[in-house]
């Protein structure tokens, strides 16, 4: 079958670095084809090549005559029009659907007459995908379709796409997306293209066997050259001409190093930890919170313990990002009460990238405009050695912000989150627009984090692999807990994200707790404690540590297994007095504010 599309021997280069650098691609009828690769690495630059919108320095672009190809970009464009119908119905060629059209606005949650300005980021998106999945076509090209979507619009799309025929070339960060998708996988690296003719679900693996053989191959090269260079130095006189033969191999062997392509280093993430805060790091009791006649928190109660990983999930709208600000005292509840514990620091990445000033460089965002020296868990370092653990090279420490790419956005907003000292991790879709090798590494550094780590995420795989727990937003502001990860919440509901309740399902731990306060006034003995119980809290403390130093010797146990056990037994008893001492604060701390308020 001959292909629609083929691009071949693709170059293209910005300034003196090469972006592309003999890049290749074919796309046949209903080929089913994801575009992998690392941020800032051009698969978003070889899309556009493919659908014609930039012209590559070198390499061929060959469409067969009366082929269509549609294509999504990252940022759609809406100036010209004044409603969302207006946009999509600006999409359609003369012999196109207008009912598909307007069919697939109803399914995306839209009315087509929301005012291009006023919309959200997740409106916005699904227009976009309108926009390019009405017409007919023969090949659909997709850059970062599920950003933006919430999962019932991600569930939406995956069955929009898998029943069409046209073919489809993805990226995506989304695993769970590209698995159920894709048949053969493309991977752009370093410049150049390498094709498996499987989906994305044996990509991963294959990559690593391939970067493992080409350092297998760097380093028998190496030995060759090193054999090579031992012969120039001791042996027969390179001048000799039988021996110029042997020289001019030296030579090529050197050139074949030189130009080899070499990846670049992984990002190091890790996040600046604080001292440890209390066990108990929030506490929320019958919280509502509602705007205008919408009701998005309803009668919330919920503990927020040390060490948690909890993910908080629903529909776009739904209140997620209410309801962590809310958790974290950035927002006044409108009813009931919300106390941080003891030592809470806080650092948090909003998904709000417009945040960042497009004509601010990346040296500025980090060090906020002063110098060049950023702190990193209290310590200083030069800004170009910490972009560096992000993976930014030296001279885009003066670039503005506008020139990145949303990858790259989301790497910086990552490095000045994670710079600051924290014991809890506040990560509001985190995930958007970040390559795997990153998402992989975000994933270890979550769960190397000492700290709790609040996140909102519409990413299945992402939250299956660091979420302990899930916070399901259920509809009408009501939120349930389930233990585990997405996969374990379809599991104890019974039924797909888009069900409205799950009231057999729904675990019975996760029913907002009864708390009696007494009424609206505290008697002596509850003032008495409440200044009493931080000293209890300090005295528990440092009781903790100085039995958590003794235990901490290697050789105790083999010494004296009695005091060992003895040790151990007064630390369990000591954690519970601590945790019981902090709940009981915070349930003070609570009703003396609701007296005071």
């Amino acid at each position: 079958m001959a292909p629609l599309l083929i691009l071949r021997d693709v170059h293209l280069a910005y300034g003196s670095t090469a972006l592309l650098d003999g890049a290749e691609m074919s796309v046949e009828s209903g080929e089913r084809l994801c575009l992998v690769g690392r941020n800032g690495s051009g698969k978003s630059t070889l899309l556009k090549i493919a659908a014609g919108i930039v012209e590559p320095d070198l390499g061929e672009r060959f469409v067969q005559p009366g082929a269509t190809i549609r294509y999504l970009p990252q940022e759609p464009d809406f100036s010209g029009f004044e409603t969302l119908g207006d946009f999509v119905r600006a999409g359609l060629t003369p012999g196109d659907d207008a009912q598909r059209a307007e069919s697939l606005l109803r399914q995306a949650g839209l009315s087509g007459h929301e005012r291009t300005g006023d919309v959200s980021g997740g409106e916005a998106r699904r227009a976009a995908l309108v926009r390019a999945l009405a017409p007919a076509s023969d090949i659909l090209l997709l850059d970062e379709p599920t950003n933006h979507l919430d999962l019932p619009g991600i569930e939406w799309l995956e069955n929009e796409l898998a029943a069409m025929r046209s073919a489809l070339v993805l990226i995506s960060h989304d695993r769970r997306f590209l698995t159920r998708l894709t048949r053969t996988t493309l991977w752009l690296d370093r410049g150049r293209t390498l094709k498996l003719d499987h989906g994305f679900a044996r990509f991963e693996a294959w990559r690593d066997a391939t970067l493992e053989q080409e350092e297998i191959d760097r380093h028998k090269l190496d030995r060759r050259i090193v054999a090579e260079q031992d012969w120039l130095r001791h042996g027969v006189s390179g001048r000799r001409k039988r021996n110029q033969g042997r020289l001019a191999g030296l030579m090529a062997l050197r050139r074949e190093r030189s130009e080899q392509r070499r990846i670049a280093g992984d990002p190091k993430l890790e996040a600046a930890e604080a001292e440890g805060s209390g066990t108990l790091v929030a506490k929320a009791f019958r919280v509502s919170k509602s705007y205008g006649e919408k009701s998005v928190v309803k009668g919330f109660s919920f503990r927020l313990y040390r060490g948690n990983r909890v993910a908080v999930i629903g529909a776009n709208g739904a209140g997620k990002t209410t309801l962590v600000d809310l958790l974290t005292g950035r927002l006044e509840p409108d009813a009931g009460s919300v106390r941080l514990g003891l030592k809470v620091l806080i650092a948090r990445l909003d998904q709000d990238r417009s945040t960042l000033l497009p004509d601010a460089t990346l040296a500025e965002v980090l060090t906020d405009g002063h110098g060049d020296t950023v702190v990193v868990d209290g310590k200083p370092r030069h800004v170009i050695s910490y972009m560096k653990d992000f993976l930014f090279a030296a001279e885009q420490a003066r670039q503005p912000v506008s020139v990145l790419s949303g990858g790259e956005r989301a790497r910086l907003l990552l490095a000045k989150a994670l710079a600051a000292p924290s014991n809890l991790l506040v990560l509001d879709e985190p995930t958007n627009d970040l390559d795997l090798e990153t998402l992989d590494l975000l994933e270890e550094m979550i769960a190397d984090y000492d700290g709790t780590v609040l996140l909102v995420s519409h990413d299945r795989d992402f939250l299956d692999r660091t979420a302990s727990s899930v916070l399901m937003a259920e509809g009408g502001g009501r939120f349930v807990e389930y233990a585990g990860g997405y996969s374990d919440m379809l599991a104890q509901r019974g039924e797909g994200i888009v069900a409205k309740a799950a009231a057999k399902a729904a675990p019975k731990a996760a029913a907002a707790p009864r708390e009696k306060t007494g009424g609206r006034r505290m008697t002596f003995k509850d003032k008495h404690a409440l200044s009493e119980l931080p000293k209890t809290i300090a005295r528990a403390e440092s009781l903790i540590a100085s039995l958590q130093k003794e235990l901490a010797d290697p050789s105790l146990y083999a010494r004296d297994a009695t005091r060992f056990a003895s040790l151990s037994e007064s630390l369990a008893e000591a954690q519970a007095h601590l945790a019981e001492a902090e709940d009981r604060w915070l349930t003070l701390e609570m009703l003396r504010e609701e007296i005071e308020g």
